[in-house]
């Protein structure tokens, strides 16, 4: 590969930071899974549709299949990994096993992160809301009512 399609970056990830060389145009999910060895968000639709390659970039959930990696450079990212490593999303973890949201599991990271956020964002929301939340989110197994409970059983607990 020629240098001029290498580039190096700085990111931290999952709170540790490390320099990288990376292709110009190897998108985000591609470098964590192949790259890095974070193989826990998936790589669906590759098109951004079906969610399954979501992780958090400086806090904001993203499609890491539409981001380059170069693109990340300097910028914090998480993902399924870290947020389960840390704990903060023990509370919906449960709840996803609890409520049965959870299935062949393709989904699940790109379900947890997106409902995380929700979570996180710390306003009451609807069952409706919560479906139009996960609308970028692709599920062929749950039929989506155990991920809603789920998810809403969390965002109930967190405002009392």
């Amino acid at each position: 590969m020629r240098a001029s399609q290498v580039q190096e970056i700085t990111i931290t990830i999952n709170g540790e930071r490390a320099a990288y060389s990376v292709p110009v145009r190897r998108n985000l999910v591609d470098f964590l899974r192949h790259d890095v060895g974070l193989t826990g968000s998936h790589v669906g639709c590759e098109a951004g549709i079906c969610g399954a390659c979501n992780v958090r970039v400086d806090g904001v959930v993203v499609r890491g299949c539409l981001m380059f990696a170069v693109q990340a450079d300097g910028r914090a990212v998480d993902t399924i990994e870290g947020i389960t490593a840390s704990g903060e999303a023990a509370e919906l973890q449960q709840a996803f096993i609890e409520r049965n949201a959870l299935q062949c599991g393709y989904c699940t990271p790109g379900m947890l992160m997106t409902g995380l956020e929700l979570v996180n964002s710390g306003r009451p929301v609807s069952r409706e809301e919560i479906r139009e939340e996960l609308s970028g989110n692709f599920c062929r197994c749950t039929g989506y009512h155990a991920i809603v409970d789920a998810i809403g059983q969390v965002v109930e607990r967190s405002r009392k």
